[in-house]
């Protein structure tokens, strides 16, 4: 286990080995260009790169779901999740807090090198606390969140 000094240090040699790559490479790739070329570099650096890593999603109860692959798993405690769109959008960040809840993990970085400027996001989740058999209002807060973000997209545009 890190502890939150390494976390950060650990994150900011990411950030700056993305932001490397995306002076050199610029935006218009696809995202497996820039996920190849940042695990490839943090390799070089010397960190524990993971490519595709499955991770297995829990319910609150510890039930096994399934499993969902890890654009980057970078020294056994940081999930990264890549995206090379416009720019990044409530359901990407809902994407990456969902993974971050459902595998356990405490953080994760969500960049997307699709935009002309490189955008790059840090998140955590400290551990729930024990749950009881009725929803949290944690978990309620998050339903509301990814509720709203999802009539956003649906509902038509205002004229």
């Amino acid at each position: 286990m890190k502890t939150e000094k390494e976390i950060f240090a650990l994150c900011d040699a990411v950030r700056e080995t993305a932001f490397a790559l995306h002076c050199y490479h610029r935006h218009g790739h696809l995202e497996k260009v820039y996920e190849n070329g940042l695990a490839h570099r943090l390799r070089k650096a010397g960190l524990k790169v993971v490519q595709q890593h499955p991770l297995t999603v829990r319910d609150e109860d510890g039930a096994v779901l399934g499993d969902y692959h890890a654009d980057l798993f970078i020294e056994d405690c940081l999930i990264v999740e890549l995206k090379a769109v416009k720019a990044l959008a409530d359901e990407h960040v809902a994407q990456l807090l969902g993974y971050l809840r459902s595998s356990r993990m405490e953080h994760g970085l969500l960049i997307n090198f699709g935009a002309p400027k490189l955008e790059i996001k840090k998140y955590a989740l400290s551990a729930p606390p024990p749950t009881e058999h009725r929803p949290s209002l944690r978990c309620l807060l998050s339903f509301v969140c990814v509720f709203c973000a999802f009539l956003r997209l649906t509902s038509p545009p205002h004229v």
